[in-house]
């Protein structure tokens, strides 16, 4: 048996401890924890003290000294980058040039990638940059993805999501979303945009959009309504609201897609106290047939993250091919989307091109 990689995680904060740790908990067999790195040594050994339930050998590490000491460790093949957006792709791309595999939460720049490959142009092995865009990852989508021929041609495409973001959920006061440009809105919709264009299998090439800021306990907009086109020539409309009063705890979520021969909808809700996603399939018949997938795109993906990096180092980085769906080139063009229908909002509704 070829000997598990070891990985490190750089962050210590909610995502990592009610996330992170829980769902590599769950593949635990497949990879060794080696370290966790923060910014402060009590936010670090905070994260430590709940991973070393499962995880006893992890090591604790902050500030630049603990930084570099990761960097410099050739046991640490992956690194997971769990940290305030606007710092992720820094931090990113100063581990991808010494050579570390690296998986980051969210992805915020525009010349991050043109970096990436002017040091990766001579590498033939170069290291794996994933995001963690996890919809493509949920078990809901990529069923739902087999269905899609099922419903014929696409007619309509609806996206609607009635967030709960308030002060109740433990993102609320994230003072780097608040700072953030697009704030929730960009957060947390690129997610839903990554959930999109997984289910349809093309891209949007063109949107116009209104945003609005209603909610004044929440960064600007809070709001947005935009219509979009794909690039097989159907439209559809993309709805967001971060914060409503919907009779649902988590919010109305829900992307539909009407075919001319049916209609194919995937909604986030619960079943027997599992939170997931429930498909309704309705066919040319008339009839409806319904499916309930639990949530567990972030095991998947994490568990995708150390599979590739165990077959990138078995084949020393030659003819290995990574998964596609947690690729950095994935996720730009997910937050391309977003930031087109933003752009549109400042513009009054301005058709706006995606750049790619």
């Amino acid at each position: 048996m070829a000997e598990r990689p070891q990985i490190a995680i750089l962050g210590a904060g909610i995502f990592v401890k009610t996330q992170y740790i829980p769902r590599l908990t769950e593949i635990s067999d497949l990879f060794v924890l080696k370290a966790i790195w923060s910014r402060t040594e009590e936010s670090a050994r905070n994260a430590v003290e709940v991973a070393r339930k499962h995880f006893p050998g992890v090591d604790c590490k902050w500030g630049d000294r603990g930084l570099e000491e990761i960097i410099q460790d050739p046991a640490i093949l992956g690194v997971a980058v769990v940290l305030a957006a606007q710092t992720q792709v820094d931090f990113s791309l100063k581990l991808l040039k010494a050579g570390k595999h690296v998986i980051q939460a969210t992805i915020e720049a525009e010349t991050a990638l043109s970096r990436y490959k002017s040091f990766c142009a001579n590498s033939p092995g170069h290291p794996i940059w994933a995001v963690a865009e996890n919809y493509r990852f949920e078990p809901a989508f990529a069923e739902c993805k087999k269905l899609m021929p099922s419903i014929g041609d696409m007619m309509n495409v609806q996206v609607i999501v009635e967030g709960s973001m308030n002060s109740a959920n433990p993102y609320f006061s994230s003072s780097w979303r608040r700072d953030f440009t697009g704030g929730f809105i960009l957060d947390m919709g690129v997610h839903f945009i990554a959930g999109l264009r997984m289910l349809v299998g093309c891209e949007v090439v063109s949107v116009s959009a209104l945003t609005s800021h209603v909610d004044v306990t929440l960064p600007p907009p809070d709001n947005i309504s935009a219509n979009f086109q794909l690039d097989n020539g159907c439209s559809g409309v993309f709805t967001m609201v971060v914060s409503s009063r919907s009779p649902k705890a988590s919010g109305q979520i829900y992307w539909r897609v009407v075919g001319l021969k049916g209609t194919l909808q995937i909604e986030r809700g619960n079943q027997d106290g599992q939170h997931g996603y429930l498909v309704s399939f309705y066919g040319a018949d008339g009839n409806c047939k319904s499916f309930f997938y639990g949530f567990s795109g972030v095991t998947e993906e994490l568990k995708t993250f150390v599979h590739d990096i165990s077959g990138v180092a078995l084949k020393k980085g030659s003819g290995y091919e990574t998964e596609p769906r947690s690729s950095f080139v994935e996720a730009a063009r997910d937050v391309a989307v977003l930031e087109a229908m933003l752009i549109s909002g400042t513009k009054n509704g301005a058709l706006v091109q995606r750049e790619d």
